[in-house]
């Protein structure tokens, strides 16, 4: 198998994973701790995630050079900026999940995929094809639609979307490994949690007030280590614009736990502006697999003056950034 095609199905594995605990596992384990504060949930989190990321680095190998990105200005300044991103998401995501807002904490994970498509155009230069580009506008109404028939502006949807969509593109930009790159952040936010636990939450924290409560909030560090490691690794494998597409599957994981497990409305306008988003999904996966499909083609074609097998030999070598569309 083509090296380049094992990246792909790698950066798919690692990728997928991260979205089903976001939106299955995550959704329904916040729902458990909607007693706690979503401050404390969050800073906790970052707390014990911190021994994880450790381990982790220590398991591959990778924990004894992790120290001298601190060294590195450039480095640190763009981790600062990617852990205060996430900070604000995990903080909007909690407090959408414990409130009963998660309908539209799915609807922010529907804009984000937009967002970043609109972010790999402007910035990174990654122009979506005709089929594409019908596949946005197509999403686009839909969650218009959400927008107007929720009877205001979405900030939670907003937040969420604007906030994760810009820590994607900025985390591709910070020249260090997924596993060092997520402790850099929660490194970075150690201090700034300790801080709002011990002195913003005094007579508040539900850390140590009973087992079950105490063992979950511990338990948020590694569930929240996995998927963002998993993550970072798929985005450096894959195309941004495909992760764009496939982040579609966590707002619908949110968006059906949040109607048939905890319950929360669903009107028949949302139905319809889903519709538009799942017309949207089919769209892009078909441009999707027809531009896979006649890249290996093209990977495949002998060339004038240059023998099949040369040819296959050279298409076997993966990109130079590890990145394929």
């Amino acid at each position: 198998m083509p090296a380049a095609e094992t990246a792909q199905r790698q950066g798919f594995t690692y990728a997928l994973g991260a979205f089903a605990i976001w939106g299955l596992i995550l959704p329904i384990y916040m729902k458990l701790l909607a007693d706690v504060s979503p401050l404390e949930i969050v800073g906790h989190r970052i707390i014990w995630a911190i021994p994880f990321a450790l381990l982790i680095l220590w398991w591959q190998g990778l924990l004894g050079g992790v120290w001298r990105h601190f060294t590195d200005l450039r480095t640190v300044a763009l981790a600062t900026m990617t852990a205060m991103l996430i900070s604000v998401n995990w903080g909007t995501y909690v407090y959408a999940i414990v409130a009963g807002h998660a309908v539209e904490a799915a609807l922010g994970y529907y804009i984000n995929p937009l967002v970043n498509v609109v972010l790999g155009a402007l910035v990174l230069g990654e122009r979506p094809n005709r089929i594409q580009s019908m596949a946005i506008g197509l999403a686009a109404i839909g969650v218009a639609i959400l927008t107007v028939k929720a009877g205001g502006l979405p900030w939670i949807s907003l937040i969420l979307a604007v906030t994760f969509g810009t820590y994607g593109l900025l985390r591709k930009m910070v020249p260090v490994g997924a596993s060092e790159g997520f402790f850099l952040e929660v490194a970075i936010l150690a201090l700034p949690s300790v801080l709002v636990i011990a002195f913003f939450l005094p007579g508040e924290g539900h850390f140590l007030r009973n087992g079950w409560e105490t063992a979950m909030l511990i338990g948020a560090g590694p569930l929240t280590a996995i998927p963002l490691i998993l993550y970072a690794a798929g985005a450096r494998l894959l195309h941004y614009s495909t992760i764009g597409i496939l982040q579609y599957a966590v707002p619908t994981l949110i968006f059906l736990t949040a109607v048939f497990v905890f319950g929360e409305p669903f009107s028949v306008w949302q139905l319809v502006a889903f519709a538009f988003i799942w017309a949207a999904l089919i769209l892009y996966t078909v441009a999707l697999f027809r531009s896979t499909r006649a890249e290996r083609r093209a990977r495949q074609a002998p060339v004038a003056g240059m023998p099949a097998e040369a040819l296959l030999a050279g298409a076997a070598q993966p990109p130079s950034d590890q990145r394929v569309r």
